[in-house]
């Protein structure tokens, strides 16, 4: 791995290195972050990497052939192999979902029942598009919200389970079944929205989700490390993962070395399945930042990225005025939502250091990047540790990147 100097991409290096002494001092040192991993680049070119804390209990560090669960920052990613097919004319953003998922016709909206007693629904004011599911304005939820009669009944179906009952068709069946809890492009709420979009892909493609990643997006962009299934040859670089435990340590959740992703699931999640390393997903990262292309191969168009990173929300609204949801991976204030990502559509509501059209996400796992088109740099961090709102790493994160600009 080719580090730049820092001084020649604008940064000053003893301001990057607050950003160690933070990850050790206040996170793994004493036990709240298993461990740390942050990549920031500028132009595509790394200028900082650093690796702390052990990848599993009681073994050698992490460095960065580490492999991490991502979780939802596999969202962009389906989003990319959507908008792949877009470019191809096999379908469009605004195309009914209906047409390709006919098990979505005549879904209604929530208007009373549930919890034993039958669901009464009444019709949408517009059908549900594929805009909806790339923004999360569908009206579909996701089961561990516990907010809803809705999300009950996801959970009764078990139908996030990637090791239940369901693959893609069944999960899209199962949820045809069931109300949405608004009408499409009123509200947002974070949803298996970009699951159905993997539905979406897989059906419109003609091959299976994995296959299209594999096939389309990882073996171009070099992204060998990147998979809902971590090979047998790979498993013993796949990292512990933890669950936050408020006033104690960190529980693990999932051993590295007998996890659920060294097993193929059933379900293949677009939103959420991925397991990966920051320098694979540092390659994904500056594809997007150049437009769609990495080293003379074109994933998408420059102006698919374009369109991608505008706030689609509708009126122009943020989060704060439109979100339904107890859980993101975002600030609410100031952040739109684009085809697969939120942007930052107002800094100084936002409260943090950042540029008009930067656009990032996370995952549950306490992951996150962000890509910032105007200053031209990048960042990835890993580490294992669930819910992802545990600490407010990300902002303070942001904040020290941004405040070693020169």
């Amino acid at each position: 791995m080719n580090i730049a100097k820092p001084a020649l991409h604008g940064f000053d290096s003893h301001r990057l290195a607050r950003i160690d002494t933070l990850l050790r001092d206040r996170y793994v040192a004493p036990g709240k972050l298993p461990n740390a991993q942050i990549l920031i680049a500028h132009e595509g070119e790394i200028v900082h990497f650093s690796s702390q804390g052990a990848a599993r209990e009681g073994g050698a560090d992490i460095d960065e052939t580490s492999l991490f669960r991502i979780a939802s920052m596999t969202k962009p990613v389906t989003s990319i192999a959507f908008m792949m097919l877009v470019e191809q004319g096999l379908v469009a953003v605004d195309t009914p979902v209906h047409h390709v998922l006919p098990e979505f016709k005549g879904l209604g909206v929530y208007n009373g029942g549930g919890a034993g007693v039958p669901f009464l629904t009444k019709s949408t004011d517009e059908p549900m598009r594929m805009v909806d599911l790339l923004r999360h304005t569908s009206g579909l939820t996701y089961g561990f919200q516990n907010r809803s009669n809705i999300d009950a009944a996801y959970r009764e179906g078990r139908l996030e389970s990637w090791h239940g009952n369901h693959d893609l068709d069944g999960f899209v069946a199962a949820l045809g079944k069931i109300p949405l809890e608004f009408s499409p492009g009123s509200a947002w709420n974070y949803s298996v929205a970009t699951d159905v979009l993997g539905a979406v892909v897989q059906r419109v493609a003609g091959m299976p989700l994995d296959e299209f990643f594999r096939a389309r997006i990882f073996a171009p962009l070099g992204m060998d490390d990147t998979f809902f299934t971590v090979p047998e040859d790979k498993v013993h670089r796949l990292t512990d993962c933890y669950d936050f435990f408020p006033g104690g340590k960190p529980v693990m959740m999932d051993r590295g070395e007998k996890s659920a992703w060294s097993r193929a699931p059933k379900l293949v999640s677009g939103g959420g399945g991925l397991v990966s390393t920051a320098l694979d997903y540092h390659r994904f990262c500056t594809m997007c930042l150049n437009g769609g292309s990495l080293n003379g191969v074109r994933i998408v168009g420059r102006k698919t990225i374009d369109l991608m990173t505008q706030n689609h929300l509708p009126g122009g609204a943020d989060l704060a005025s439109m979100s339904k949801s107890l859980f993101s991976e975002a600030a609410n204030a100031g952040t739109g939502f684009g085809l697969g990502f939120a942007v930052n559509i107002d800094v100084a509501r936002s409260m943090i250091p950042g540029s008009v059209g930067e656009y990032y996400w996370g995952g549950m796992f306490s992951t996150a990047f962000f890509i910032d088109p105007v200053e031209r740099i990048h960042m990835v961090f890993m580490t294992q540790l669930r819910p992802s709102s545990a600490y407010p790493i990300r902002r303070e994160l942001k904040t020290l990147i941004y405040s070693a600009l020169t």
